[in-house]
């Protein structure tokens, strides 16, 4: 397949135009260190946040996933759903014969504003409930009969009652939205920044959360700089909430240490099978037996001029070449995910590939390859990767990320990490290199 080169190409985070303004100082991962200044917001964009190229933003900031088409005429509809029963109460009261009564409409009207508005719009609708009855009543000449009398009563408890229910209803939603807030900066806190690159490799990491009323996952990612090379290490932990972010710190304490101490990957999969096996053992019920962290470890050498794979059960990374092509490293024997090691020992396999300058090895969680369209079919990220360029690690991610919102129409139903390691031609933050024949025009 012809590479294309990806010039403009929408990224997570980014304008609709294409590239936002803190790309114009974007060039290829030949050129050089990123400014510093021209980095992202963690939270820009709702839920997808960028490392790599500046400090974390500390505040934890709330807001919304961004809402598809579908999902906002939705939301409209049932902010005007209260006003359109007032109106059809007062239709059916004014054209209909003496004997049929609108009150239900009247009477359910606050409740169903109680669930959908604010404490303000829930007392307007109540009062406007009330007024718009009233006034039907004395305009028809019936305000004072026994009926009419019953009916204006049972609105203004009614509407009491909604104004009460209203007022619990934001105080749970503050306390769940605080209660995630937690468990996200949690999440945040041990989750590395990893730094722009080490020598000629450039680092890139991305997180995207879930739907919002999803729990928080087990997703991660590390790397680490030591006396064999570069180790990355992206995997996830088997469950959701403050367990599973706790397992997560256990994993990047491990893998930190591993990474400096251990020669090769199998001997820091053991360090991580040992830490996982030492937290279960304080845990009780199904998580004391079915805990386990699938993982891809990477290394590069010092040199840069070889990549070495060790996968433990987790989706297999894609190896992007200098000329765009891009295929799937699986390993020749799959294996059982960290801390499943009392089910069976065998020897580790370590894949080794050529890592040229020019290449990018990109890591990703089950949140990427298990993304459904409306049709239930998988994404498959070679379908985008394949036979293209990009100018550096940052947009590789960018547009994954926006590529799998897209397949998904929006709906993304497991929180996504995902990792990038370049080899330029340059260090980072040294002279650019001579563009390579790819790029020319």
């Amino acid at each position: 397949m012809q590479p294309v080169r990806e010039d403009g190409t929408q990224g997570a985070g980014q304008d609709e135009g294409g590239r936002g303004p803190d790309d114009a100082g974007r060039g290829s991962y030949e050129d050089g260190r990123r400014p510093n200044g021209a980095a992202r917001g963690p939270y820009d964009n709702g839920r997808a946040y960028r490392v790599g190229n500046g400090p974390l933003d500390p505040a934890v900031r709330s807001r919304r996933p961004d809402a598809t088409g579908g999902e906002r005429r939705v939301r409209w509809a049932l902010r005007w759903l209260p006003a359109g029963l007032i109106v059809l109460g007062a239709v059916f009261f004014w054209f209909t014969p003496e004997g049929l009564r609108s009150s239900p409409m009247f009477e359910t009207t606050p409740l169903v504003a109680a669930a959908l508005l604010s404490l303000r719009g829930t007392v307007a609708v109540a009062v406007s409930a009330l007024v718009v009855d009233v006034t039907l009543e004395i305009l028809n000449g019936t305000a004072g009969t026994p009926d009419a009398l019953t009916q204006m009563v049972s609105q203004v408890v009614l509407g009491g009652l909604a104004i009460v229910i209203n007022v619990l209803i934001q105080r749970n939603y503050r306390r769940l939205t605080s209660a995630r807030h937690v468990a996200v900066a949690a999440q945040r806190a041990v989750l590395p920044n990893p730094p722009d690159g080490f020598g000629t490799l450039r680092v890139a990491a991305r997180y995207q959360a879930a739907d919002a009323d999803a729990r928080i996952g087990g997703d991660l990612y590390a790397v680490q700089e030591g006396p064999y090379g570069v180790r990355c290490i992206v995997g996830d932990v088997r469950g959701k909430g403050l367990e599973a972010v706790e397992s997560v710190a256990v994993v990047i304490g491990a893998f930190r240490e591993a990474a400096e101490a251990e020669a090769g990957l199998a001997g820091v999969a053991r360090r991580l099978e040992r830490a996982l096996q030492r937290q279960e053992t304080g845990r009780s019920g199904l998580d004391r037996v079915e805990g386990f962290t699938t993982a891809v470890l990477a290394e590069v050498d010092r040199d840069g001029g070889a990549l070495r794979l060790l996968n433990r059960g987790h989706p297999a990374p894609v190896l992007l070449g200098p000329d765009g092509a891009a295929r799937t490293l699986q390993p020749h024997e799959h294996a059982l995910p960290l801390g499943m090691g009392d089910l069976g020992t065998w020897p580790d396999e370590v894949t080794e590939v050529a890592f040229p300058p020019g290449a990018a090895l990109v890591l990703f969680t089950d949140g990427v390859t298990e993304a459904r369209n409306r049709a239930g079919v998988f994404y498959d990220p070679l379908t985008l990767l394949d036979g293209r360029l990009f100018d550096d690690p940052q947009e590789v991610l960018d547009t994954l990320l926006a590529d799998v919102t897209r397949y998904t129409g929006g709906r993304v139903a497991d929180d996504m990490a995902l990792f990038a390691l370049a080899r330029s031609r340059a260090p980072v933050g040294g002279p650019p290199a001579p563009p390579s024949s790819a790029h020319a025009p």
